[in-house]
């Protein structure tokens, strides 16, 4: 059985942190809400980091409701994820969806995310 734990190694904490993923983001999963940057970490594990600007999301509430609707998916879904420290970034309407909307929302773009880093992945293979 999964361990569906939400520990402090699986969180981007510092500015440092969220810094490498700025510089260098080599895999984008975004949707018309939502953008997730990601970049190999080099643990075993993934980690996550927000940023729900109030501009994009008005109510602390609801950019509340928001951080703990993708955390929940994260958490349930991060032995399917590569080991990569992501920035998830909120966009103009997020919070405006049902929380059903965002969870299925945030499980697309796990997906997207995780093809996209095989992909990535397999043409830095091909070019070894």
């Amino acid at each position: 059985m999964t361990k569906h734990e939400y520990p402090r190694q699986l969180r981007l904490l510092t500015a440092g942190d969220f810094k490498y993923v700025f510089d260098d983001a080599s895999v984008k999963a975004h949707d018309q809400r939502v953008l997730i940057l990601a970049r190999p970490n080099g643990l075993d594990h993934p980690r996550i980091g927000f940023v729900i600007s109030k501009k994009n999301i008005r109510r602390a509430v609801k950019r509340n409701l928001v951080r703990r609707i993708i955390r929940e998916s994260f958490r349930l879904n991060q032995h399917k994820l590569p080991a990569l420290d992501m920035v998830v970034l909120a966009r103009p309407g997020l919070g405006d969806l049902s929380t059903e909307d965002i969870h299925t929302l945030s499980i697309k773009s796990w997906n997207k995310l995780i093809q996209k880093a095989n992909n990535a992945h397999n043409k830095q293979v091909k070019r070894s």
